[in-house]
């Protein structure tokens, strides 16, 4: 080999090489900011994994509060509708409308000729159309008076027809 050949080896050589230390710094520059780049990226996936995990949680904490909202809605309804019913109970009893409520079976005898008995249903009157309570108390007095029996059996024909 002539000595310009080798020459133009080593000028090669040295040019390669000199290029390569020119564009290694830039090489690993641009590898650095790919690897920046996708530590950045992984690392908005996971804040963005984390949002949205978050949201769900606090979207699932959202509808259970308005459902228990809805209960307590549902709740406060029907205490205030309980408490209409005892208040309409109360002007009942104020005006003596309910008296017959106040007193148990036992004492309708003494309670006689009261708003809470009139005279004709303590005992009955004595043709047997006294004023009616209910079928209970029509079934009790027609079991044990002959009289009524035939006009209790007709009531309850009524009834199931």
């Amino acid at each position: 080999m002539s000595t310009a050949a080798i020459i133009v080896i080593v000028v090669v050589v040295v040019l390669v090489l000199v290029g390569l230390f020119v564009l290694m710094p830039r090489m690993r520059a641009r590898a650095r900011v790919r690897r920046q780049e996708s530590e950045l990226e992984r690392r908005r996936d996971e804040a963005a994994g984390e949002h949205r995990a978050e949201a769900e949680n606090r979207q699932r904490q959202a509808e259970e509060a308005e459902q228990r909202a809805r209960i307590a809605e549902q709740e406060a309804q029907r205490d205030r509708a309980e408490a209409q019913l005892k208040q309409e109970q109360a002007n009942l009893h104020e005006r003596g409308m309910a008296d017959e409520q106040l007193i148990g079976e036992d004492e309708r005898q003494d309670f006689a000729g009261t708003s809470a008995v009139p005279a004709g249903e303590a005992a009955g009157s004595a043709d047997g159309q006294g004023e009616r309570t209910s079928a209970y108390d029509e079934g009790r007095r027609a079991a044990n008076d002959p009289e009524r029996a035939a006009d209790f059996q007709a009531g309850r024909q009524r009834e199931q027809s």
